[in-house]
C-alpha cells in the first residue's frame, strides 16, 4: 500500500491504481497529487452521461456512490433521457483526481457547453459508431478548437449492428479538418468504447473488461492542471456554474487557475469590465464523486464550489490581487428565438397555480437569468416580460419547471430574431441533419423546400439516407410534430443554430385552422364526436372549457367556432337501431412542447401546474371581429 494525503484525507492505494478513503485528518502540508480537467461533450443521445456513469461505477470504491447514481439526477432529465445542465463529478485514479463536467448535448442548451469550455484542458469528444458525426458534434467541435483544446475522440457504441467504426472515423478526422484543426489537434488520440457495458480499447483487437484504457489515455494526452508555480500565485479562479443550498445560499461553481483559497479568505470580485468589490469566503467544497465535500483548502487547478459571494455572476473573476485584470468573459451565443411571458388571465385563472402575480413571475425569471446564461429576458414592460432564447426546447424546459414550482403564467407564440446589419436584414439559419428511410426522402425534401431550405448533401446507407439541409430557423417553427408524420415515426431529425445569415424571404408554412369553444361549461362526449370528423381534437369528454378556448384544429384550415358542450336532445320516443354508436377517437394531448409548436400569432398557451391549453388572445367572437375590422 502506497499513502497520499489530499485535501486532509489519507487515500491508500494499491498496485492497481485503486483509492481507499481511510479516515479524515486534520489539514497538514498537503502532498501533491495531479489533477486532470476534461469535459464530455458529444450529439445528443451519443452516450456520454452512460460513459460518465461508467467511470463513476468503476471507481465506486474509494468514493460514496450509491447504486444506481446517475449525472441525469434533474427530474426532466430522468424523464426525457437528456442532460439538460452541466454537472461535475471527479474520480480518483493511479493518483492522480479527474475532473470531469458532463455536458448537454441538445443544441438549445449550448450555453451549458460554451461556459464549460474555458473550465477544462481536454475534451472527450463521444461519437456514435452507427451515426457518425452529427450537428451538435460540429457545434461542440468547433468550440473546443478554437479556445486550442486537443480533444480525445471515442467512438462509443462500437457493439451496435450496424456500427461502421471505419467511415465513423474517416467522418470524424474530416470534421475536425473542416474546422480548421491545427496538425497537433487533428493527430487526436482514438478510444473504442461501450459505455453502456463500461469497457474501452485503444485497439479494437485488444481485450478489455474495464475503462483504464480510457483514464490511461486522460493521463498520458491531458496535462495536467496543478503545478507549484501556479500554486504559488496569488488567487484567480472563474465560475462557470452557480447552485444553491437551503442553508448557506448560492455558490459559485469554478475553476482554480491560480494560488490557493481558504474558508474566511477576503477577496476582490471583478466584473469583465472591471468593476471591483469585495467578499469573503465563508466555505469551500471540492467534488467526490458526485458529492460536494467540505475542506480547509484547496488550490491551483481544482474545480471548487465557494460560499459567501451572495452576489456572485457566472463568468466574473475572483482574485486576492485588486490589481489584477479581470479573465475574459466567458462567450455565449446568441438567442435565435423570443416570446413573450404574461399574468394569465383567462376564465380558469387562479385555480391551480400558488404563484401567479406578474412580480412573481418576474422573480423566478430574474432567477433563471443568473444561471441560464443563454437567455435573455426585457423587463422594461409592466404588462408582459420578453424571453429570447436559444429554441423551443430551451423555453420548453423552462415553462416545465415553472409549472413544477407552482406557477401559472401564458406565453405568446415563438417568433424569430430579425437583425439588421449595414441595411441588410438578417435572420438566424440552422443546419439539419436527418435520417430517414429511403422511401421517405421525396416528402421530406418538397416539405422542407416550401420551409426556405435547400439540401446541401444526400448519403445513402443501406435503405437509409442522410439529408443535409441549411434554412432559416423559421422554417422549423411547428415542423418536428409535421416531421413525426411524415415518417411514420421512423425519423431521426437533429438541427443546430450555424449563425445569422441573409433574410431568406417569405415560406410556405401551413397554417391549421383553430377549433374554438363558443361556449364555457364541460365538453360532452355526443358534441366531440360529432366534431372529430371536422378534425383533430385537442380535448375529450368531460374536460372543462371556456369560450375562446381553442379545443382542436378544422383539416381545411379554416376558424370553426363550435359548442362542445352540446348534448344529445332527448326524446320520449325510441326506436331499435336509431341510436348510433359512438366511437371517439382519442385526442391529441397539448404538452408544452406541442402547444409551442402549434401556436398561432393571434393565441396564447396557457400552462399551469396541472394544465396546459390554448386560447385566442380576444376570447369573445365579438371581440376579434372588431380587432380584424382594425
Amino acid at each position: 500500500m502506497i499513502q497520499y494525503q489530499y485535501r486532509g484525507i489519507l487515500l491508500l492505494t494499491s498496485a492497481t491504481g485503486r483509492f481507499f478513503i481511510q479516515a479524515t485528518l486534520s489539514l497538514k502540508k498537503l502532498h501533491k497529487m495531479e489533477i486532470r480537467n476534461i469535459a464530455i461533450i458529444a450529439h445528443v443521445d451519443h452516450g456520454k452521461t452512460t460513459l460518465t456513469d461508467a467511470l463513476m461505477r468503476q471507481n465506486s470504491e474509494q468514493l460514496t456512490i450509491a447504486e444506481g447514481a446517475s449525472m441525469d439526477s434533474n427530474d426532466l432529465e430522468r424523464e426525457r433521457g437528456i442532460t439538460i445542465y452541466a454537472k461535475n463529478t471527479s474520480i480518483f485514479y493511479k493518483g492522480t483526481k479527474i475532473n470531469i463536467v458532463d455536458t448537454p448535448g441538445h443544441a438549445d442548451f449550448g450555453s451549458e457547453v460554451e461556459r464549460v469550455l474555458r473550465s477544462i484542458d481536454s475534451v472527450l469528444l463521444v461519437v456514435d459508431a452507427q451515426e457518425g458525426p452529427m450537428p451538435q458534434t460540429r457545434f461542440v467541435l468547433k468550440k473546443s478548437l478554437e479556445l486550442g483544446l486537443k480533444p480525445i475522440v471515442v467512438i462509443n457504441k462500437i457493439d451496435k449492428k450496424a456500427a461502421d467504426i471505419h467511415m465513423t472515423e474517416e467522418g470524424v478526422l474530416g470534421l475536425f479538418l473542416e474546422l480548421g484543426a491545427t496538425n497537433e489537434q487533428a493527430e487526436f488520440p482514438v478510444v473504442y468504447a461501450v459505455g453502456r457495458e463500461g469497457w474501452a480499447k485503444k485497439k479494437l483487437t485488444d481485450e478489455s473488461t474495464n475503462l483504464d484504457p480510457l483514464l490511461d489515455t486522460i493521463l498520458t494526452h491531458v496535462k495536467s492542471a496543478s503545478s507549484a508555480e501556479l500554486i504559488a500565485k496569488p488567487t484567480l479562479m472563474q465560475p462557470f456554474n452557480l447552485g444553491y443550498d437551503n442553508f448557506i445560499g448560492r455558490l459559485a461553481i469554478g475553476r482554480m487557475y491560480e494560488g490557493t483559497i481558504k474558508p474566511g479568505q477576503t477577496v476582490f470580485i471583478k466584473k469583465p469590465t472591471g468593476e471591483t468589490r469585495t467578499g469573503k469566503i465563508t466555505k469551500l467544497f471540492v467534488f467526490h464523486g458526485i458529492n460536494k465535500k467540505e475542506v480547509t483548502e484547496a488550490v491551483a487547478g481544482d474545480i471548487v464550489m465557494i460560499a459567501g459571494l451572495p452576489d456572485i455572476f457566472i463568468g466574473e473573476t475572483i482574485c486576492a490581487d485588486e490589481k489584477a485584470a479581470p479573465l475574459p468573459a466567458i462567450a455565449i451565443d446568441e438567442p435565435t428565438i423570443a416570446l413573450n411571458f404574461l399574468v394569465n388571465n383567462s376564465p380558469f385563472a387562479g385555480r391551480e397555480g400558488k404563484f401567479v402575480t406578474s412580480r412573481q413571475i418576474r422573480d423566478y425569471l430574474e432567477r433563471e437569468l443568473e444561471v441560464n446564461v443563454g437567455m435573455r429576458i426585457d423587463f422594461s414592460s409592466a404588462e408582459s416580460f420578453r424571453v429570447y432564447a436559444r429554441g423551443e426546447l430551451h423555453v420548453e424546459i423552462l415553462l416545465e419547471n415553472m409549472r413544477r414550482a407552482g406557477y401559472e403564467l401564458q406565453v405568446s407564440q415563438p417568433e424569430v430574431i430579425i437583425h439588421e446589419e449595414n441595411g441588410v436584414k438578417t435572420e438566424p439559419f440552422e443546419e439539419v441533419v436527418i435520417d430517414i428511410p429511403a422511401v421517405y426522402q421525396g416528402a421530406i425534401i418538397d416539405r422542407l423546400g416550401m420551409r426556405g431550405f435547400v439540401m446541401t448533401n444526400l448519403l445513402t446507407h443501406g435503405e437509409s439516407v442522410r439529408l443535409l439541409f441549411e434554412g432559416p430557423t423559421r422554417g422549423l417553427l411547428g415542423y418536428r410534430n409535421q416531421f413525426v408524420i411524415d415518417t411514420k415515426g421512423e425519423g431521426i431529425f437533429s438541427s443546430h443554430f450555424i449563425g445569422f445569415k441573409e433574410y431568406a424571404g417569405a415560406i410556405q408554412k401551413r397554417h391549421a385552422g383553430a377549433m374554438v369553444s363558443m361556449a364555457p361549461g364541460k365538453a360532452l362526449g355526443f358534441s366531440l364526436w360529432n366534431l372529430q370528423d371536422r378534425g383533430q381534437l385537442y380535448i375529450g369528454p368531460g374536460t372543462e372549457v371556456y369560450e375562446g378556448m381553442v379545443i382542436g384544429n378544422t383539416s381545411k384550415g379554416e376558424e370553426m367556432y363550435v359548442n362542445p358542450t352540446k348534448g344529445k336532445q332527448l326524446t320520449n320516443m325510441r326506436a331499435s337501431g336509431s341510436d348510433e354508436a359512438m366511437d371517439l377517437v382519442h385526442p391529441l394531448e397539448i404538452t408544452i412542447g406541442r402547444g409551442l409548436e402549434i401556436i398561432e400569432e393571434d393565441e396564447y398557451l396557457e400552462v399551469t401546474p396541472k394544465s396546459v391549453r390554448l386560447r385566442k388572445q380576444l376570447l369573445t367572437e365579438n371581440d376579434r371581429a372588431k380587432a380584424r375590422k382594425g
